[in-house]
């Protein structure tokens, strides 16, 4: 899945975000509510999985404004209330389910199994198809012209983004905090040496240039679905 994690608690969304990524999920996660709902409709997130409190703006809040302009992915919250007005008031919101901490990741795990399960259609599509080049987002596979490309897992994460968002630009300090995490110490010089080993890989010679700078701004992939 590729799943969006808004949890301020830093020790514990470090602690979630490295469980999802050991069961082979893609995490972005944020700190606070301000951004969660620019990410989440400006992305083809599996899964939101919100806070209920949280800085700026709540969980909840944020749930009830996703689902009044339409959106369908599904949505667990996070909360430490466990009393039954409150579960009624994050379902209402248009949560899909909710886990009252301190959790088992089992149960986590669990959870977001069944909310896969129950979706009518899957929630997200497996293959990615630009131009001559497939991605399969479940394998972690690239193949271009029926050739694999051998990917490292830092760079197959940044190309799967700038993919997800095909035609968009992914500013350069946003690709930082997702590839790196907020904590990191990285230089701007990191991301510009990342991409030319990732362009040396999937844009060969004689091939389509899928990946494009875009100069002081970031970086992104411009082709078509096939």
């Amino acid at each position: 899945m590729y799943v969006l994690l808004a949890e301020d608690d830093r020790k514990l969304g470090k602690l979630i975000s490295h469980m999802l990524k050991k069961e082979k999920h893609v995490v972005d996660w944020l700190t606070t509510g301000e951004d969660v709902y620019d990410y989440a409709v400006g992305t083809a997130y599996d899964l939101l999985i919100l806070d209920w409190m949280m800085p700026q703006e709540d969980g909840v809040s944020i749930c009830h404004r996703l689902r009044r302009d339409g959106y369908q992915g599904a949505i667990l919250l996070l909360t430490a209330r466990d009393a039954l007005d409150d579960r009624v008031k994050g379902l209402d919101a248009g949560a899909d389910d909710y886990i009252v901490k301190p959790f088992e990741f089992a149960e986590l795990f669990a959870r977001m199994r069944a909310l896969t399960r129950r979706s009518q259609t899957p929630i997200q599509d497996d293959v990615i198809q630009l131009d001559n080049l497939v991605i399969r987002c479940t394998e972690h596979t690239i193949h271009r012209n029926g050739e694999e490309i051998q990917l490292t897992p830092r760079e197959y994460q940044l190309f799967e983004l700038l993919a997800r968002n095909r035609g968009q630009i992914i500013r350069r300090d946003v690709i930082l905090e997702r590839i790196w995490g907020y904590d990191a110490e990285v230089t701007s010089n990191a991301l510009d040496a990342l991409v030319r080993l990732l362009r040396k890989k999937i844009d060969r010679p004689g091939e389509r240039k899928l990946i494009q700078n875009v100069r002081g701004i970031g970086y992104k992939v411009e082709a078509d679905y096939v």
